[in-house]
């Protein structure tokens, strides 16, 4: 009986090699000997990702290359997959593999995508009648994959996620496909000349920001009155707020006057009440990639993609546990192999406390946990000189992971709450105060840095006062503003696609989203927020995330329809995970996707009049625009991404500037001299055909940019 592994990449063959004995290393596979495991020994191929892929439109239907909307819908009548070119060889090494095996066995990461790539690459093949397993591994340690192959599961399972994977995969073809070119050429229209992008998630993420950008351009600042008093006690001094909260100075005034009070004069008061509570706060709950991502982002930031590389990385090197896990809890068993190691873990972050070993329900709960645990560190603890070759972002996603989880081991974070309650004419004041007891978890973080309004509150120190003890008050009023709604940060994203469901009116949407943890999955939100940068929608600053002009214009032409919004998601999401479970139909879910790209072909060009869209068209031409084009005196020339030209193009003009110039990047000043003068000052770094560098002037001459040589 011949057996065939298919794991996702050559790493990851490499670590399953690394279990058994190795026969034969050859360039695409890897020949294991026999053992208890594989009698007959074994085969391990790879992907390198995915090595079969969609075929393109143009592929079904040389008419389909064009862009046109009397092309549209694009619906082919089967969907096909094709190789890619610079995969052939791996791909005919794995079908000759396959068709000549009795068993198969997916050993591909262990989700959806891994599914998808097994199958996809399976039924390209053309192999049939194969008995198929399915390795469920979420660690690359050795006797974690010794024990995956000794306990194979059927591909039942392996099949729903395939089939929902398959069908999340087409069902963004259709939408991507239809939706860019329909938008794209309907803006053509309106003299935008850029190429859209749409998608199911990416579109509505990019409109959240864009949403929340809108509210902060928008925000007015009010100005509100609070009252503050500063109270002296035969212990010492301290402050206090009152609730309440006025539009102006002068209803301070007025409530004051009620209450025979005013500012800034002294007066007596009397300690109300006086409470004094121990506090007790639990260490973070176990990293999902999510939160990881998020947290990662707030120290570093790093953006969400380099966390997820960062961590496979470290999978690959058998340190962390598997990373694409969208939960916060592991099983008794992760918790087990936890506390024999925790020592050895203590000592490699230098951190000695007394370890409880009994798990607890915050952490330690089987019910939670599905198809992954949470990321959490392997069995075998590293030498430093491991630790050490380690890039600095796998130092610190390393360490983040691994006091993480020391933190369930240790002893709750203690604090003293004192709260005083002060009474000054019939007006009641509040004062926090907070001492720490016992440090606990926290000490495994105590090298980084506070966060402020934790600081603030354990610096609050209060003097000793008694039930009843009267003291002597002023009273004064404290100006501030209205906040503005924040920014979101690169990590703050992640945080927007999990919890998208609290942005979504409809009720029924709204725990649709709670229940599929909100837009995007685990494994795929931080290539999302990649690629709505790659496609120019948002851009990132200092960690903060603002959209551009462009992203602007697809969210005024998207309002409206259900690309905008989350609520489309949390429709798809709900019926796809129906497909994963075996309640669904593919081909109906298909076929209501086909419906609603036919709906936004038909309703579309009747709402690109609206006002709205043709107002921010107007500011993006206006705002990427040069000046009045030299040729025709009609058009303005506007910024095109590798050329300036003129915006009357559909009408005849073909007037433009390249951005590059015989290898000499022109400079924005050059650009404005050429335009505005019809000729630039001399400019170097030009180069010929044969690589000579020479220098030259540019000038508009017969509708064209020429070269000027100065004689001298």
């Amino acid at each position: 009986m011949k057996t065939i592994i298919l794991a996702e990449k050559p790493s990851q063959a490499k670590a399953y090699a690394e279990a058994f004995e190795v026969a034969k290393r050859e360039k695409t596979h890897i020949e294991l000997k026999p053992c208890s495991t594989f009698p007959n020994g074994a085969t391990i191929t790879w992907g390198i990702g995915h090595l079969v892929a969609l075929k393109m439109p143009n592929e079904y239907n040389e008419e389909w290359s064009r862009w046109d909307l009397s092309n549209l819908p694009i619906f082919p009548e089967r969907f096909e997959f094709k190789v890619a070119e610079d995969k052939k060889a791996q791909f005919n090494a794995v079908k000759k593999l396959f068709n000549g095996c009795d068993v198969a066995i997916n050993a591909c990461d262990i989700d959806r995508e891994g599914s998808n790539i097994f199958y996809s690459i399976y039924r390209m093949t053309g192999a049939k009648n194969k008995t198929i397993k399915r390795l469920w591994i979420n660690s690359l340690e050795v006797d974690e994959i010794r024990k995956g192959f000794n306990n194979l599961l059927d591909n039942e399972k392996d099949l729903l996620m395939y089939k929902e994977a398959y069908t999340r995969q087409v069902s963004d073809w259709l939408v991507g496909i239809n939706g860019s070119q329909l938008f794209s050429l309907l803006l053509a229209k309106k003299g935008v000349r850029e190429t859209l992008s749409i998608g199911r998630v990416q579109s509505s993420l990019v409109y959240l920001v864009y949403q929340r950008q809108k509210e902060i351009e928008n925000f007015v600042s009010k100005p509100f009155f609070e009252l503050v008093g500063k109270f002296a006690a035969a212990g010492g001094q301290y402050e206090g707020k009152a609730k309440i909260k006025t539009d102006t100075l002068d209803e301070l005034h007025a409530f004051l006057l009620t209450n025979e009070a005013i500012l800034d004069s002294e007066m007596p008061g009397t300690v109300l009440a006086l409470e004094k509570k121990e506090k007790r706060t639990q260490s973070p709950k176990l990293h999902s990639l999510s939160t990881l991502q998020t947290v990662a982002n707030k120290k570093w930031k790093y953006s969400p993609a380099v966390v997820l590389k960062t961590m496979q990385s470290l999978y690959e090197k058998k340190l962390v546990t598997y990373p694409r896990t969208d939960t916060n809890f592991i099983t008794e068993n992760e918790f087990n192999y936890l506390v024999k190691v925790v020592e050895g873990y203590q000592k490699l972050l230098g951190q000695e406390f007394e370890p409880n070993i009994t798990p607890n329900k915050r952490y330690v709960d089987g019910s939670k946990v599905q198809e992954h645990y949470a990321i959490i560190p392997t069995k075998n603890v590293p030498a430093e000189s491991t630790i050490n070759s380690l890039s600095p972002e796998e130092k610190n996603i390393y360490d983040e992971v691994v006091r993480n989880t020391l933190a369930m081991f240790h002893k709750h974070y203690r604090y003293e709450e004192t709260k005083i309650t002060t009474v000054v004419k019939g007006i009641e004041f509040e004062t926090i105060g907070k001492v720490e007891l016992e440090k606990g978890w926290k000490e495994l973080f105590s090298h980084q840095k506070e966060d402020e309004g934790e600081k603030t509150a354990s610096n609050n120190m209060l003097p000793s006062v008694s039930k009843d003890e009267n003291v002597a008050v002023v009273l004064n009023s404290k100006e501030g503003k209205t906040s503005s709604p924040k920014p979101f940060t690169e990590g703050g994203l992640i945080n927007l696609m999990k919890t998208a469901g609290k942005l979504v009116d409809d009720e029924a949407d709204s725990e649709i989203l709670k229940e599929v943890e909100g837009i995007g999955t685990e494994a795929t939100r931080s290539g999302i927020i990649e690629t709505v940068k790659e496609n120019g929608y948002l851009e990132v600053k200092k960690n903060i995330v603002f959209s551009t002009k462009k992203a602007e214009i697809l969210c005024e032409a998207i309002q409206g329809t259900l690309l905008s919004s989350p609520s489309m998601t949390a429709k798809w999401e709900s019926y796809l995970r129906k497909i994963g479970e075996g309640s669904g139909s593919s081909d109906t879910f298909i076929q209501n996707i086909k419906k609603f790209v036919q709906n936004l072909i038909e309703t579309m060009p009747g709402k690109m009049d609206s006002s709205t869209i043709q107002k921010a068209v107007e500011q993006q031409q206006t705002q990427s625009s040069y000046g009045v084009c030299p040729v025709c005196k009609k058009g303005r020339m506007v910024d095109r991404k590798t050329l300036i030209g003129c915006s009357e193009y559909s009408n005849g003009c073909t007037f433009s500037i390249g951005k590059t110039i015989a290898s000499k990047k022109l400079t924005e000043k050059n650009i404005k001299d050429l335009l505005e003068k019809g000729l630039t000052p001399v400019i170097k770094g030009f180069k010929s055909k044969s690589k000579k560098s020479f220098e030259a002037q540019l000038k508009i001459e017969n509708e064209k940019v020429n070269f000027a040589f100065n004689n001298n």
